[in-house]
């Protein structure tokens, strides 16, 4: 247990935790739908798949540009505002309307309309969201120096956020029911206002009640202007290079990249094995159990798995309890082969709460050492922190291994011998796809147990680094 005890001036008030939670919630519910969604290009709208495949490929090498260049801003910004806020503000707007704006598509408009109609507006889209989502990262990183309120804002926040997966998977089903919507294109457009209205209404809530760290004397910021646009760019680099030779930080990003990458990998095996596994292939029969393996998972995540991970983070140190996290989560995979029983669909349900250990644990904790390396950063490498470049490298390894992700397993599907055309599959194909679905994402959390055992910010080293950092800075 820690032996330290958190004081008044670092806690962070409930008011500014649910607001920071309101923000997650969009983080999560923005992705979700988005990924709910891209489905019906193809059914509502007749999208090709290859370029239903390209529309959801070629968005996200733009935004693994944006989201380092907005990092850069936002911790360099100046306003009476703080460095954050303003940008969270607007980016919020402009998340929600945008959003709405992307998917009033037209199904009777030509294929080549609506590809670079969509193509255009995601482009469009992500920058908004960029403007967003990159600075409310960084200012949860700042909200608070201590080590262990850190690790509680954070599954504050990520158990509000488990409340999008909660909801996004019955978009799915709520769109196609034609007793709702008069067809699955209309159901997107008109189930989009609401996606995005309720984004806009909850993203400004963090600009308006949270308060990130002090930054009104905050030295060596770089002037945001045109014309210091290539200094800018080269004070942008410097700083990524910084960043990528923090070793804990790599840590983070690695672990992070095997853990929630080898479950993405994975992640759509769970439906193809309920399917045409446990219901011979009958989607009629399967009905909404795939829906519900999902609400209940994030169900268990926010209000069973997150409290027990902060407890463990409390008591054993935040390595050890993503360790521990990580162990369980492994055991939880295993335990699939007899979940996922054509006897007893109820069964589906027994390993969920040992494999919400892995996503649970891994951003909880992730985000809160993220924000102990922005400290290490700014003993090493001074003023001004870079909570928002921290953030951007951290979410944009996670985007570059879910687009990998994506592509990785579709080659597994094919390696195991799925046939998509087929209304039943092999018992082959169904062994070796749950083999798959076991193995895999139980090997990419067993080296991220790996690469995360010798990482060196421990509580003690946290807490000197920080007193360090009061007596450099001059405060009380």
């Amino acid at each position: 247990m820690s032996q330290y005890k958190t004081a008044a001036k670092d806690k962070v008030p409930v008011l500014q935790k649910s607001a920071f939670g309101a923000g997650h919630l969009v983080l999560n519910l923005l992705p979700g739908s988005l990924a709910i969604f891209m489905f019906f290009l193809l059914t509502a709208f007749g999208m090709d798949p290859f370029l239903a495949g390209l529309l959801g490929g070629l968005p996200r090498i733009f935004d693994a540009i944006t989201d380092p260049i907005m990092g850069f801003i936002s911790d360099n910004t100046n306003s009476k505002f703080g460095r954050r806020r303003p940008y969270i503000f607007i980016g919020a707007i402009l998340s929600g309307i945008f959003f709405i704006l992307l998917w009033q598509l037209d199904e009777t408009n030509s294929q080549t309309y609506n590809f670079w109609y969509f193509l255009i507006m995601s482009m469009v889209f992500l920058v908004g969201n960029t403007m967003f989502a990159t600075p409310l990262v960084g200012l949860g990183y700042e909200m608070t120096s201590d080590y262990n309120e850190r690790t509680r804002l954070m599954a504050f926040a990520n158990t509000i956020g488990q409340v999008a997966w909660m909801i996004v998977p019955w978009f799915w089903v709520l769109i196609a029911n034609p007793n709702l919507f008069e067809s699955q294109a209309v159901g997107v457009r008109q189930l989009s206002i609401y996606v995005g209205g309720i984004c806009l209404l909850l993203g400004v809530l963090p600009a308006i009640f949270c308060k990130g760290i002090d930054s009104a004397h905050m030295e060596n910021r770089a002037k945001i202007t045109w014309k210091t646009l290539f200094s800018n760019l080269f004070d942008l680099f410097r700083g990524i290079k910084e960043a990528v030779k923090n070793v804990p930080f790599l840590r983070l990003c690695g672990a992070t990249f095997l853990v929630f990458n080898g479950f993405q990998l994975v992640a759509s095996f769970s439906y193809f094995i309920i399917v045409f596994y446990m219901f011979d292939g009958s989607f009629g029969d399967a009905g909404n159990w795939p829906a519900w393996f999902s609400t209940v998972t994030a169900i268990i995540t926010a209000f069973l798995v997150i409290p027990i991970i902060s407890w463990l983070s409390n008591k054993f140190g935040k390595r050890k309890a993503f360790i521990i996290s990580t162990v369980i989560s492994i055991v939880g995979y295993i335990l699939k082969w007899w979940g996922f029983n054509p006897e007893n669909p109820w069964m589906i349900f027994m390993p969920v709460p040992l494999m919400a250990f892995g996503l649970g644990g891994l951003f909880t904790l992730m985000m809160s050492m993220t924000a102990d390396v922005c400290d290490l950063d700014e003993l090493n490498n001074g003023m001004p922190r870079k909570e928002g470049t921290f953030g951007a490298i951290y979410w944009w390894m996670v985007k570059l291994g879910q687009a990998l992700a994506l592509v990785l397993g579709g080659l597994v599907l094919k390696l195991v011998g799925f046939d998509q055309n087929a209304a039943v599959q092999s018992a082959e194909t169904m062994t070796n796809l749950r083999i798959a679905d076991i193995i895999i994402p139980a090997v990419t959390a067993g080296l991220a147990i790996w690469v995360m055992w010798k990482y060196s910010l421990s509580e003690e080293r946290a807490r000197e680094i920080k007193a360090e950092l009061v007596k450099r800075r001059g405060e009380l």
